[in-house]
């Protein structure tokens, strides 16, 4: 998989002299002390990280540019939760929530401060070239299309007409984020398992019982070709799209919004991806997004504690981040974050799951 980068020359991570007068774990670990931001991975969260790293460093002349990379959110959480010090991230960009398990591995290795702060609201598109069939699909044809067992047979299905009689007989063909990544995670918990559920209506009840079973029969994708892994460029599955007019790609709203001149949102259960859908919650794709930051490295990386700030003063919504794509959180959720920020409260982690 191939990492995107931002704003770095090839030797951005060069460690240089240690921070002077800094009692903070960050400048430990054995690994010297480090004198950039490191940010590692949602490629949903990417361009808005890029964007603030980009108003940052205007802001603050001198100062080194954040190095940002599109790792995937599951990915992310395994070098950011690896440890403390400047060998290590001091941001996680995140397009779905930390898991109790991610959160034990942190802890497992010293990382036991995490500042959990959601950023805003995206919504999971499912899009297609504007000269596209024009679908309209449910969380059940998703499910049946895309399904390595549904119903507990191995999928095999070849066409949208197979999943559904009412659509065109053309070739089930989709774009979509490899298993790192949070949107494939977000797929999975949103519109997957309300598919599963509409279908297998005993899956309910097997998922309070075994959720092994339950995840292996709703969220496990099929991998026998109709979905096809496009990695963690999502500007990729844009490419495909435009070449390929009959497939469908699944990324970040942000990049429907970047390219809405070429494709088009697929309306979900009749509901279109649209900024006013996903923000007022009628699009069955929504989801927060977040960043976590380790608060061991506040104080001890250059600019750490400014560079939250900043995000926290880009995510309103006539700010950057909402014309970059981002969809603002309420403003109760807005508050609450901006608290987290400048209390430094940290994550408590007894309800994740």
């Amino acid at each position: 998989m191939r990492l995107k980068t931002a704003l770095i020359a090839a030797t951005a991570f060069t460690l240089t002299a240690i921070i002077s007068g800094c009692n903070d774990q960050a400048n430990g670990g054995g690994a010297g002390s480090r004198d950039q931001i490191k940010v590692v991975g949602s490629s949903t969260v990417y361009p808005f990280t890029t964007l603030v790293a980009e108003q940052f460093v205007n802001a603050n002349p001198g100062t080194k540019a954040p190095v940002i990379e599109s790792t995937g959110t599951g990915g992310g959480m395994k070098l950011f939760c690896a440890g403390v010090g400047a060998a290590h991230p001091d941001i996680e960009d995140a397009s779905r929530r930390m898991t109790a398990a991610e959160f034990k591995t942190c802890s497992d290795n010293g990382v036991d401060r995490i500042m959990e702060i959601q950023i805003g609201v995206d919504g999971i598109a499912f899009a297609e070239a504007s000269n596209g069939p024009k679908l309209t699909l449910t969380p059940a044809d998703i499910y049946l299309a895309l399904a390595a067992t549904p119903r507990g047979k191995p999928n095999t299905t070849k066409t949208w007409k197979d999943v559904n009689p009412a659509l065109p007989a053309i070739p089930i063909q989709v774009y979509g984020p490899p298993a790192t990544s949070g949107t494939r995670d977000a797929l999975a918990e949103i519109i997957m398992s309300r598919g599963c559920e509409a279908i297998f209506p005993d899956s309910i009840s097997m998922k309070k019982k075994d959720e092994n079973a339950y995840k292996k029969a709703c969220h496990t994708i099929r991998s026998d070709g109709p979905y096809v892994d496009a990695g963690e460029n999502d500007n990729l599955i844009v490419q495909k799209l435009q070449s390929n007019p009959n497939a469908l790609g699944i990324f970040g709203y942000s990049y429907l919004e970047e390219n809405k001149a070429t494709i088009t949102g697929v309306p979900i259960s009749g509901v279109a991806p649209t900024y006013e859908t996903i923000a007022g919650g009628t699009y069955p794709g929504a989801r927060p997004l977040y960043i976590y930051v380790k608060k061991a490295h506040m104080g001890a990386i250059p600019g750490l504690d400014k560079f939250v700030d900043a995000y926290a003063k880009a995510w309103a919504p006539d700010g950057p981040l909402v014309k970059r794509g981002l969809i603002a959180a309420p403003q109760n959720i807005r508050d609450a974050s901006a608290a987290i920020i400048a209390n430094g409260t940290l994550l408590d982690g007894r309800d994740l799951k």
